[in-house]
């Protein structure tokens, strides 16, 4: 079985020189090899393209056969590693926590613990008829939330 160390190998040096990260890299079975990348910047197809030919260019598949799927990470899709959560401050997000229940607000900060959120609430005042607009700041710790992802908006 192919190693997920020994596809990292060959593409390591070049997303550094292109500022590129991994999502995801496994290997699952049958050697079906899944890489996810992205970048600040986001990712063109011609660029996965260019990661599968090198990944394939040093792999034999007369001693190892294999499959090889090379993509970005999704737009709305849940965010899997800590550069995600930078690449996406100042942005709406929608999470998830732990218990169930959904926010939506602007992610703010991030730290190795957690990240920060802006949230916008209409909430009802004791004394008041109609609720009101309440901006708070909300502290997470990535252990209690289940998914957080970007909210696309047009």
């Amino acid at each position: 079985m192919i190693e997920t160390a020994r596809i990292e190998s060959f593409i390591v040096d070049k997303f550094e020189q292109d500022d590129v990260f991994i999502v995801e890299l496994e290997v699952r079975m049958g050697n079906k090899i899944v890489v996810v990348i992205d970048s600040d910047k986001g990712i063109p197809i011609s660029y996965c393209i260019e990661i599968s030919k090198l990944i394939e260019s040093n792999l034999d598949r007369e001693v190892e056969d294999f499959e090889l799927e090379v993509s970005s990470a999704g737009i709305g899709q849940p965010f899997k590693v800590i550069r995600q959560y930078h690449k996406n401050i100042g942005r709406e997000v929608e999470v998830l926590t732990a218990e169930g229940k959904k926010l939506t607000g602007k992610l703010i900060t991030v730290s190795e613990e957690g990240f920060t959120m802006k949230l916008e609430e209409m909430v009802k005042l004791e004394g008041k008829k109609r609720k009101e607009l309440q901006i708070r700041e909300v502290n997470y710790n990535f252990s209690e939330i289940k998914q957080i992802k970007d909210i696309i908006s047009f």
